[in-house]
């Protein structure tokens, strides 16, 4: 018996390794799958999509590293940037291809009005997660916030083609055509 055991050894753990080594592409599949539900999605589902989506953005694989983000996240809600800032760089450090982490910190300097930093952030973000449609906002409300309203009336665009139902771009397209901008004659 002991001998036959030895013999599966290697084929389970070939098995295994298969498995294990899948579960990536299986995640990035599913959000994927989350995101081009999202296009066609009702209110309701588009939110709980969401949710989803965003949830799997913040998980970087590791505990530590999610604890970093956690409490960068923590610290803008309590409108306290420079911890932020510290608990993020670290992330970023740490986890330099982690998507979130780049545009959380892009919010902190955001906050502190580092508009520099906060687009190279945010561009750094969208480079490693072009889908993610909260950082292509942000960079939306910067481009409005220097009065290139072209520029942000194609990043809201952009953040509604990829999230239909995201409200402030919505919003901000509106106020935008109110204004002129976007409007064909």
């Amino acid at each position: 018996m002991g001998t036959h055991l030895r013999k599966l050894y290697p084929v389970v753990t070939a098995l295994l390794l298969t498995v294990g080594n899948s579960l990536p592409a299986l995640a990035q599949s599913s959000l994927d799958e989350k995101l081009q539900a999202l296009q066609d999605a009702e209110p309701a589902e588009a939110t709980r999509l969401t949710r989803e989506i965003e949830r799997e953005w913040s998980q970087s694989g590791s505990t530590s590293l999610d604890m970093l983000l956690r409490r960068g996240r923590d610290a803008l809600e309590e409108q306290k940037p420079d911890i932020a800032i510290e608990h993020l760089t670290a992330l970023i450090d740490h986890a330099p291809d982690f998507a979130e982490g780049w545009h959380a910190r892009a919010t902190a300097f955001y906050m502190k009005d580092l508009y520099g930093p906060a687009i190279s952030d945010l561009e750094k973000a969208l480079t490693l997660n072009p889908d993610n449609y909260n950082a292509m906002f942000g960079l939306g409300v910067m481009f409005q916030e220097f009065g290139d309203n072209v520029r942000a009336e194609r990043a809201f665009q952009q953040v509604l083609d990829l999230h239909p139902h995201h409200e402030n771009a919505t919003k901000a397209l509106e106020q935008l055509k109110a204004q002129g901008i976007g409007r064909t004659l």
